[in-house]
């Protein structure tokens, strides 16, 4: 038990500074102050996104003259929607929900159930201004709905039911 004394610790090997505290700004600057050769190297494009090398130069890009953006529906469309949808008593709501209405003729009860198209108000109102971008699945809802053709060459036209063939 004379060899181990509890009161003397032995070091036998020191450890060096971490690779972030080697990296650190202050270890540079201290090592070149004392004369140690240092390695710098920068990575290119490090820290940032960039995957791909852009091809056009911005001399190139200032000069395009091609604006790109979304097509909208067209204002002829937007009108189309909105006059089917009045001629059938219809307010945006009412189209973009489910509507049942009772009517009394002549001492009938007639019962008219207008199409669910499931969409907010907001994107009828988007259509019917101009603002949406055009989707075929809504315009066809919308098509059924108001009973009128909004694509192709005849819009505005009724929408023609189709003839099941066999």
């Amino acid at each position: 038990m004379a060899e181990s004394d509890w009161d003397t610790v032995t070091v036998l090997r020191k450890k060096g500074p971490s690779s972030a505290q080697a990296k650190s700004k202050q270890a540079v600057i201290s090592a070149q102050r004392r004369g140690e050769e240092v390695e710098t190297s920068k990575k290119w494009a490090a820290g940032q996104n960039k995957q791909h090398l852009v091809t056009k130069n911005t001399a190139k890009l200032d000069r395009e003259t091609e604006e790109l953006h979304h097509e909208r529906v067209p204002l002829e469309v937007g009108k189309v929607i909105q006059q089917g949808r009045q001629n059938k008593g219809m307010t945006q709501k009412d189209l973009a929900t489910f509507v049942i209405r009772l009517l009394l003729r002549n001492n009938e009860t007639i019962v008219s159930i207008h199409q669910k198209i499931n969409e907010k108000p907001q994107v009828i109102a988007d259509y019917e201004s101009g603002k949406a971008i055009p989707n075929n699945q809504i315009m066809g809802k919308i098509e059924r709905a108001i009973g009128l053709k909004l694509r192709g060459k005849d819009i505005g036209e009724p929408l023609e039911a189709k003839s099941m063939k066999k």
